[in-house]
């Protein structure tokens, strides 16, 4: 880095000024270290272990859960289902590379990322949700969309990208269109990673000191640390208008990596009935990691601003439930 692309970083990150560095130990989380060698834990914000998930617990497990998402894809092969996921979160919250870990062994003749870029002109001049229909999976295929539909409800609004009257469509259409996609056969996962203030700032500033991963940030993500309260604020109001029975919401608290790669792994496998699925592999859902929108709560989203769903619901609902759905009705089989 030149010394004018540094000074400039160290406007938005004095750390780096501070002397802050990486500690390389562990490559896939590396640590933030300051000149006494103090490492920076804000992983520990608002996080219910006290410990992240080592290498030796979190590969064999992995590769275990890889195997059920094969199994997985051959049953929705076989049987001409049609499976969405959709990964959704704040900037930095652990999405892509929990999509690469799904995709990482499965056949890409039959699974395919969504990524899509800034709209073109065309584009905009469509009904919203026409340029994701056109990606939507046929029978037998599984698409995961890296950012979806939901844009216009997170960086759209906060950043002023749409109009308010764009947004309010939004709002009242996605619970139909999704309604749509259900009622006609779709299998419909939303997932969305819950990462904490702090822990997203440290994730920028590693970004900024790794040359290989200095693309991933952009200047939106810069703005996105100034606007943490109006993306809560943007994040609530999504909740309460599309967590629905159909097509509810489920979180996954992803502070710690490898933690939550895995538990979104279980939280997608333990919802269906596939081919040869081992029960003990795929096991429970941890419900401190990953559950419905209303249990996994950041600061400042509390149960009169989150949803109209009650915080602590009385059956506590398994990761693809909504608190209001019979656990029975719901189940894809």
């Amino acid at each position: 880095m030149n010394d004018e692309l540094r000074r400039a970083a160290e406007k938005v990150f004095p750390e780096l000024a501070a002397g802050i560095e990486i500690d390389w130990t562990d490559v896939d989380e590396p640590d933030l270290r300051w000149p006494d060698g103090t490492r920076l834990d804000t992983w520990r914000e608002n996080y219910p272990y006290d410990t992240r998930m080592s290498r030796d617990e979190y590969d064999p497990t992995k590769r275990k859960l890889q195997i059920e998402l094969l199994k997985l894809q051959y049953w929705v092969a076989d049987t001409g289902q049609r499976l969405v996921i959709v990964f959704e979160g704040r900037d930095a919250a652990g999405k892509g590379g929990t999509i690469k870990r799904f995709t990482e062994h499965l056949d890409p003749r039959g699974a395919r990322v969504v990524a899509l870029a800034k709209p073109g002109e065309r584009e905009r001049g469509e009904w919203y949700f026409q340029r994701y229909v056109r990606h939507l999976p046929t029978a037998g295929e599984i698409v995961l969309f890296d950012r979806s539909w939901y844009n216009r409800a997170g960086v759209e609004r906060v950043m002023g990208y749409c109009t308010d009257e764009q947004y309010d469509r939004f709002i009242e259409q996605a619970p139909v269109f999704e309604r749509m996609l259900v009622d006609d056969g779709v299998l419909l996962v939303k997932l969305w990673f819950s990462v904490s203030q702090a822990e997203q700032r440290t994730r920028f500033l590693v970004r900024q000191l790794d040359p290989v991963r200095r693309w991933k940030l952009s200047p939106t993500d810069i703005e996105a640390l100034a606007r943490w309260d109006a993306y809560t604020t943007a994040k609530v109001a999504m909740f309460r208008a599309t967590d629905t029975v159909r097509a509810p919401w489920t979180v996954v608290k992803s502070n710690d990596k490898r933690r939550a790669r895995l538990e979104a792994m279980r939280s997608v496998l333990a919802r269906f009935d596939y081919t040869e699925k081992d029960p003990a592999v795929v096991g429970t859902p941890d419900p401190r990691i990953v559950g419905a929108a209303a249990t996994l709560l950041e600061a400042g989203e509390d149960d009169t601003t989150l949803s109209p769903t009650p915080i602590e619901p009385a059956h506590k609902p398994q990761p693809g439930l909504h608190p209001e759905a019979d656990p029975v009705s719901t189940r894809f089989s």
